[in-house]
């Protein structure tokens, strides 16, 4: 198998007739998916999302692909090809489209509908291509066939790419329910037509490659559903991705069966299935919805809520109810479903948020203890199918982290891929595909670019490093005033500490130390308030490590007088 390797090189130029093929997000993550293709001078990019940020990124809202790689080459983009709509594919959308706004978007109907949405909020008209399954189009030397996948979201599509350097199939996010909800199947007879045609690089999602099996249809989840509304005894709030659909129909076919009211929590919830019902893709029946400022004039064993904050986001719509920040008070009476998988990494901020759901007293149904989610990712039983029926020449796991990455490429060669030709790259590694065989050439920047705010791309790794010195163990400010000439201390040190875990009055003896290391420093002849900064900081930093173990941020002042 061909692996990255931590000292791969700039790539060299792509032969001709060669294909690249560069991930820029979404190899060894779940989220900011975005691959870019490259032919004969030209780019096609296929998703654009974002991922979200860890307990150890304090402060950071969004975190997108870098666009480095093909900032100086934003003229050669021919087309974005979005296979769906969840976030972690189009989120970066708006943010690349700073760089070059004409860059056409490429998707199904819902798709560029829930983009389109995200876009006005930022104030910007797209260019947009609408297609669906069984459609081709070609977008310079890219020859797109698009075919049905069924997921999470409605609407989702693989995207078969063909130049003269061979044949790929992307799949993008996909399952294979065979009950779908909406009757809308994977379309396993196009993936095998393209396999008898020569598939010659298979790009396939590796979410679930470590689970076995087949994923449970969605259809199961509506029973459980009910049941959880015949034992609600009164309100009940049920949190899921604000992408759902058809999590949110089940909801809503539970809510008219119970006679039941329902209001959707949160802007990006209300924006959704306001954009779904739209276009169809919603049955929702007006006399069932209400609006949040009537809630109080709705018999609480009448009343649904949807919201935002499955994932434990600090400030979605059930973290702050969890946390009491919210006009919604959480009851004993309530009865609280967490209708989606948990995202890797989200675990911890998820069981705190249904602590604080349980401390106030409701009754939590998640997936831990009820079928109230199945996963939109195939399982490795669909894994295995869908190499048997396409029989790639080379393949390429993506969208997964390491472990899901491997546990992919093992099932591949279990079918009978040469692992010669079984590619695990990472984000930034450089993957050609010349002459039938795809291999590892190099690599370019590939780094997370940080979103805070208004600010994009100007928090840094030793920002976030500071922040989380600050959170977790405090600073401490020492100010004194020298001498311009002699630099003799003049005035202080004043020490002023936070969260640093100590008072005052225990600095008596370090402000002995710093007066100590300043006399000696004014006796040598050293009055650079730089070095000085660095005497005050070691003599400081020491003192702390030696009685209290802690290493808070300290920041020397030194004031010339």
């Amino acid at each position: 198998m061909s692996h990255p390797h931590p000292e791969l090189s700039t790539p060299p130029t792509l032969p001709e007739n060669g294909l690249r093929i560069v991930a820029l997000g979404g190899l060894g993550e779940i989220g900011r998916n975005m691959t870019v293709f490259e032919y004969g001078g030209r780019l096609l990019i296929v998703d654009c999302g974002v991922l979200f940020p860890e307990t150890e990124q304090p402060g950071i809202d969004l975190i997108l692909p870098d666009f480095e790689y093909i900032r100086d080459r934003l003229d050669d983009i021919e087309a974005v090809i979005l296979t769906h709509g969840h976030e972690d594919h189009i989120g970066a959308v708006p943010y690349l489209l700073r760089e070059r706004r004409d860059i056409p978007l490429v998707g199904s109907r819902l798709t560029l509908a829930l983009l389109e949405a995200k876009l006005t909020e930022h104030r910007i008209k797209p260019v947009t291509v609408e297609v669906a399954e069984g459609g081709r189009q070609s977008f310079g030397p890219f020859d797109c066939e698009f075919l049905a996948v069924n997921h999470s979201i409605p609407d989702a599509l693989a995207v078969a790419i063909r130049t003269p350097a061979g044949l790929v199939l992307a799949t993008g996010d996909f399952k294979m329910d065979q009950l779908p909800l909406d009757g809308r199947l994977t379309d396993l007879p196009g993936f095998a037509r393209l396999g008898a045609e020569g598939i010659d690089l298979l790009m396939s999602d590796s979410t679930n490659s470590e689970v076995p099996g087949f994923v449970t249809s969605e259809r199961n989840i509506g029973p459980v559903v009910d049941e959880v509304f015949h034992a609600a005894k009164e309100r009940i709030i049920v949190a899921c991705f604000a992408s759902h659909i058809h999590r949110v129909q089940q909801v809503l076919d539970a809510a008219v069966a119970n006679n039941r009211k329902v209001c959707f929590v949160g802007r990006s919830m209300v924006r959704n299935m306001g954009v779904a019902r739209e276009l169809g893709y919603l049955n929702v029946p007006d006399e069932i919805m209400v609006d949040p400022k009537d809630l109080d004039a709705i018999p609480a064993d009448r009343l649904v809520l949807v919201c935002t904050g499955s994932q434990g986001e600090p400030m979605s719509a059930l973290s702050r109810m969890a946390n009491r920040d919210h006009s919604i008070r959480i009851t004993e009476r309530d009865t609280v479903m967490l209708a989606s998988s948990l995202i890797p990494g989200n675990e911890t901020a998820v069981n705190r948020v249904i602590n604080g759901l349980t401390r106030w007293g409701a009754r939590i149904v998640h997936k831990g203890n009820a079928l109230v989610h199945v996963s939109g990712h195939a399982s490795a039983g669909e894994l295995l199918y869908v190499l048997n029926v396409t029989k790639p020449g080379n393949f390429m796991p993506i969208h997964g982290e390491w472990r899901h990455l491997r546990a992919h490429a093992k099932l591949a060669a279990l079918t009978g891929v040469p692992d010669d030709n079984i590619v695990i790259a990472e984000d930034g590694v450089v993957v050609d595909l010349v002459g039938g065989q795809a291999k590892i050439v190099g690599a370019v920047p590939a780094g997370y670019v940080y979103v805070d705010g208004l600010s994009v791309g100007e928090v840094t790794e030793t920002s976030l490093k500071d922040r989380r010195i600050l959170g977790e163990e405090g600073f401490i400010s020492v100010v004194i005033g020298i001498d311009s000439t002699s630099g003799k201390l003049v005035a202080g040190p004043e020490i002023h500490a936070r969260g640093a875990g100590i008072v005052n009055q225990d600095f008596d003896e370090v402000i002995a130390r710093i007066e100590g290391t300043l006399q000696d420093a004014a006796a040598d002849g050293i009055n650079d308030t730089h070095q000085l900064n660095q005497l005050i900081r070691r003599t400081m930093g020491k003192w702390v490590s030696d009685n209290y173990r802690r290493r808070p941020m300290i920041i020397p002042v030194v004031v010339e007088v």
